[in-house]
Parts: structure tokens; sequence; C-alpha cells
């Protein structure tokens, strides 16, 4: 038996919630899985900064998948979880098949990063109506440090 979820968020609410909590989670998930691509295989002259780089930004994604995972599930639904579904949910595309070169490796991360603060963002109206401030506080710092994350890298493609 499902036990009914009383939070103070109604049912509409959460699952208006929920649902962009978990495109924000496949844009994570994808975020993740092509920056930890890249770290292996990232080659050329900037092959030492950009593999610590690309490390350090993968595992910031890694840690932020279970906290997004979890609001979901306190609000009451399945996390999403399976490839296809991650797929369906995302608004970036999938890792390149074959590994570009290192700059385009660096200009596909910073658009990624940018579409994941504007998932995030997109969300606030639904989250604010709802008066669900764990939702805003995770959204504000998932925007944050997206929104940072690619102005490193939009910093890395300067003439």
């Amino acid at each position: 038996m499902t036990r009914q979820v009383n939070i103070g968020v109604g049912e509409e609410d959460r699952i208006a919630i929920c649902e962009g909590l978990s495109r924000l989670l496949a844009d994570t998930y994808t975020l993740y899985l092509t920056s930890h691509n890249f770290h292996w295989n990232v080659t050329g002259p900037m092959f030492n900064s950009l593999h610590a780089m690309f490390m350090t930004q993968y595992t910031e994604l890694w840690n932020a998948i279970d906290p997004i995972a979890e609001r979901i599930r306190s609000l009451g639904q399945p996390a999403p979880g399976s490839y296809a579904q991650l797929a369906r949910l995302s608004s970036l595309p999938d890792a390149p098949e074959v590994p570009p070169k290192a700059l385009e490796m660096v200009d596909i991360l910073a658009k990624g990063h940018e579409a994941a603060a504007r998932t995030a963002r997109a969300l606030f109206p639904v989250v604010e109506k709802a008066s669900d401030e764990p939702t805003a506080d995770l959204l504000t710092q998932r925007i944050g440090v997206h929104e940072q994350t690619a102005w490193m890298l939009r910093a890395l493609l300067e003439e």
C-alpha cells in the first residue's frame, strides 16, 4: 500500500515539481556521462589540465545526482533511472560517439552546463507557487554550479 504524502505541497504541484526535477536529473546524468567520457578521451597539448578539470566536474555532477533523485522521492514520486528514461527527459544531446577535439569538448560541456542551468531555472515558478523551499534551495545550488562551470569552460575558448 502506498501511503499518502502530506507535506504541505499539494499533489498536483508535487507531480509538476517532480517532472521538472526529473528533467534536471536527466540533464545532470547526461552531463556527468559526457564529462566522464571526455575525461577518458581528451588528447592534445591541454591534456593534463583538461583531464583534471573534467574529473573535478564529473565528480561534482556525480555527487549532485543523488540529492536530485532523493528530492523526487521525498515528494512522493519515483525517480527516473533507466538510460531510456534519462535520454527521453534530457535536453542535452548524448556524447558524440567519436571523441571530438579538446576545445570542442570544452564547448560541448559549456553548452551542457548552460542548458542544465536553464532546466533548473525553468522549474522555479511552480516551486515558488508551491512554497517548496527545499527544492528551491536545491535549484539555487545547481544553477550556481552550472553557471560557474559554464563560465570557466567558456573562458578556455577565448582567443
